[in-house]
């Protein structure tokens, strides 16, 4: 038993994985994040494991779209093992005396993969059936998809291998002819580098037992040429590779191009994992200082404006000759004097009166909607919500409804749906209680979003395309952008100027699209209207109240960049800025402003409501029967979990680091639920809030915060519209238009 225990842990094998981790450790790292991923832990609440277990190509989950990903593991499997060969080739000279040395030191490396895939088809089993809903069946051929695909590259690459070593030998032969050449001269020293490893066993091609030959009689020159051409030939596949992703990158437009999300990331971790391999190998202790002395060189670079990696909002003028606007308190303060709040005030009183002549009772209701952020999530509740409500108004949502504000994937959901409107306004016959519409706003968006990060932000040149007269280059925000819109049948595609009249004559909704100035937390606020009046408290004269501006109206700061020529769609993606997953819009001012996110500020956009109807209280006050504020969130209040788990003395350290990220969503529930209770103390008008917030099943079938849903996902948010509370608020909701109804009757 020793016998073989000790054989078994000096077999190649297992000196290989051994070795991996002493050695360049962060490699590892991307098998680590990859596991983790898969398992459901490593950027759970944004469903990385969906991507991988359940990948999506042109909209189908199917054995091609798994082929798809096994291929890219096996793109990845093949970098990890050609980058690991020439790095540790110097620790097993042996391998140099056999044929096809490369292959065999893949089948000896193969403990980790192997074990790494064994993991994946227990886990995509498992995933597909309990929350894809998939049969058996379909489940088997996506486990035989992603096998056929990986093998297939496989086998791609060893042949190419298997051409590479019989060039070598080709090369070598003479100097294998020759004995002069093999052995070392006797008064050279045998210095073969550190013993790191001791080979007794490895498997060979056949995968038999072989022991390793002795080779202290060979030259180590000559071992290292071997290695040298194997090396150099392991160099011409990974360029290989690159040049195709270089080619599809040109072509990602097609969405034959758009390969699954986790075939990009598989693509991604191998560009990593060759740079981080290579840099460590060729420079040796020498890539520390390298790496310092590149980003210094790629700063200054950026700093002179040589190169520019920051997304643009499309359709502003980003040209140098145009005058740009100072970004500091004085300008923000002279945007927002009371003089300028006044006339923009008198503009939207216009608008109010407008909306009014449209309704049918002499003091109607007025709807405002606030919408949470929470991706495909929200976006798929905040559809089911709109279409109930609808139902339950005959069809009146959108004419009652004067303001919608909110975040990130809400509000995709309510421009979708105030669009389908106006198009029925001027002709058109969209049903607004078609089933699809659920479906089609919360469609994947992660798929050409990744595809066009790697294929696109990392490797191919700079493609551009024009919005009017300007020119953008087109990144992973330009893909999110147009999947979104065919994901919508095509009808985002308009500018923030067209829809100025409509909503001046407020024949649909006004929505104001927030997002938030990271240089100092005040909010970017985009409407067609004029809103300086948004910008800040309103002032007490009487009192000498005076706010500090804490907002900037988007199209009156930006009115020398061409504001209303902005992309629709373009509007939306910065009020849904994910962090990292989008980059953030870097917008043309003196010095340079950065926008992200919506919900970094105001999640439900329930303060900016709140502020506008505190600007026109007297005039709800007598042209209104009551104001009705309909909140739709992605969750229920208070019901964030406690993410520190069981205390431990590792929290001691972390805790002042940490405590703001995991209280951020309840400090902002406290504030919103704060800010409500004196705002409705304080209106001089009937003012009633009800909350549609979505409610899973269970905590462990919570639909995911991002840009992909499952099919048991999407089941369980429409399913929630049928929990007791959201019937209740239903309920409200009707009650609420039968009792005004009522009291316009009396009135009239």
């Amino acid at each position: 038993m020793k016998t073989f225990f000790t054989g078994l842990y000096r077999s190649f094998p297992v000196q290989l994985v051994f070795l991996h981790f002493r050695k360049y450790q962060v490699l590892l790292l991307f098998w680590y994040i990859l596991t983790s991923a898969i398992a459901g832990g490593f950027m759970k609440t944004f469903g990385a494991d969906s991507l991988f277990l359940s990948p999506e190509y042109l909209g189908n989950v199917n054995w091609l779209s798994a082929a798809i990903v096994g291929v890219a593991a096996g793109v990845f499997f093949m970098s990890w093992n050609i980058t690991t060969f020439i790095a540790f080739s110097k620790y097993f000279k042996f391998l140099a005396t056999t044929s096809k040395p490369f292959l065999k030191y893949c089948i000896n490396n193969g403990i980790i993969p192997f074990l790494f895939l064994i993991f994946y088809f227990v886990c995509a089993v498992r995933f597909n059936v309990y929350k894809e809903l998939m049969s058996t069946g379909e489940v088997v051929f996506l486990c035989i998809g992603f096998l056929g695909g990986l093998i297939t590259f496989l086998l791609f690459s060893f042949v190419y291998f298997f051409g590479a070593n019989k060039t070598i030998v080709r090369q070598m032969a003479p100097a294998m002819n020759d004995p002069s050449q093999l052995l070392e001269k006797q008064a050279a020293p045998q210095t073969w580098g550190p013993g790191l490893i001791n080979v007794e066993w490895y498997l060979s091609t056949r995968l038999k037992l072989r022991k390793p030959r002795n080779v202290f009689h060979y030259s180590k020159s000559f071992l290292d040429s071997i290695f040298k051409r194997h090396h150099f030939a392991a160099v011409i596949g990974i360029l290989l590779s690159f040049l195709f992703l270089l080619i599809t990158g040109f072509f990602l437009d097609y969405k034959v191009f758009q390969i699954p999300a986790a075939a990009s990331i598989f693509i991604f971790f191998s560009i990593l994992i060759t740079a981080a391999g290579a840099t460590t190998y060729w420079l040796g202790s020498w890539s520390v200082p390298f790496m310092v002395v590149a980003i210094f060189t790629f700063d200054l670079l950026f700093r002179y404006d040589i190169i520019d990696p920051r997304n643009r909002a499309f359709g502003l003028n980003y040209e140098k000759k145009m005058p740009r606007p100072a970004y500091n308190k004085e300008s923000i303060l002279q945007l927002a004097s009371l003089e300028n709040m006044k006339q923009d005030k008198e503009k939207m009183l216009t608008v109010l009166n407008n909306w009014k002549q449209k309704q049918d009772e002499e003091k109607p209701v007025m709807y405002v909607i606030n919408l949470s952020g929470g991706g495909n999530r929200s976006a798929c509740f905040a559809m089911n919500v709109l279409q109930h409500l609808d139902s339950v108004t005959h069809g009146n949502l959108m004419k009652k409804t004067f303001l919608i504000t909110g975040a990130s994937g809400g509000m995709l959901s309510a421009a979708y749906f105030r669009e389908l409107y106006l198009q029925n306004q001027k002709g058109q016959k969209n049903n607004l209680q078609n089933h699809s519409l659920p479906d089609n706003i919360s469609k994947d968006l992660l798929n050409p979003l990744f595809s066009s990060f790697v294929g696109r932000d990392l490797i191919a040149p700079a493609d551009k395309f024009s919005v009017g007269p300007y020119r953008y280059i087109k990144d992973r925000a330009y893909a999110f952008e147009e999947q979104l819109n065919d994901n919508v049948g095509g009808i985002f595609n308009k500018q923030i100027k067209d829809y100025i009249k409509d909503e001046s004559e407020a024949d649909i909704p006004l929505i104001i699209f927030n997002s938030t100035i990271t240089r100092d937390g005040r909010k970017m606020m985009i409407s067609t209207q004029p809103i300086s009046f948004m910008m800040r408290p309103q002032p007490d004269t009487v009192n000498g109240i005076y706010g500090e501006p804490d907002a900037v109206d988007f199209c009156a700061f930006f009115k020398d960049q061409n504001p209303y020529n902005l992309r629709l769609i373009t509007a939306l993606r910065i009020n849904a800025t994910f962090p990292y997953v989008l980059p953030n819009v870097w917008l043309p001012s003196e010095p340079v402003i950065d926008v992200m996110d919506a919900g970094l500020r105001d999640n439900y956009g329930q303060e900016s409501s709140l502020r506008f109807l505190d600007v026109f209280k007297d005039w709800l006050k007598e042209n209104t029967s009551a104001v009705v504020q309909i909140q739709i969130r992605d969750r229920k209040n208070g019901e964030w979990q406690n993410d520190f788990g069981n205390p431990s003395i590792f929290q001691i350290f972390t805790k002042p680091a940490t405590i703001l990220q995991f209280n951020w969503h309840k400090l902002s529930d406290y504030y919103q639920e704060e800010l409500t209770a004196y705002a409705s103390n304080s209106f001089p008008f009937s003012f009633k809030r009800i909350v549609f917030a979505y409610i899973p099943e269970s905590e462990e079938k919570t639909a995911a915060l991002n840009f992909h849903l499952t099919a048991r996902e999407k089941k369980d948010i429409a399913e929630s519209m049928h929990s007791k509370p959201n019937q209740q608020a239903l309920q409200i909701v009707s009650s609420l238009e039968k009792e005004f109804q009522h009291i316009g009757s009396e009135i009239k």
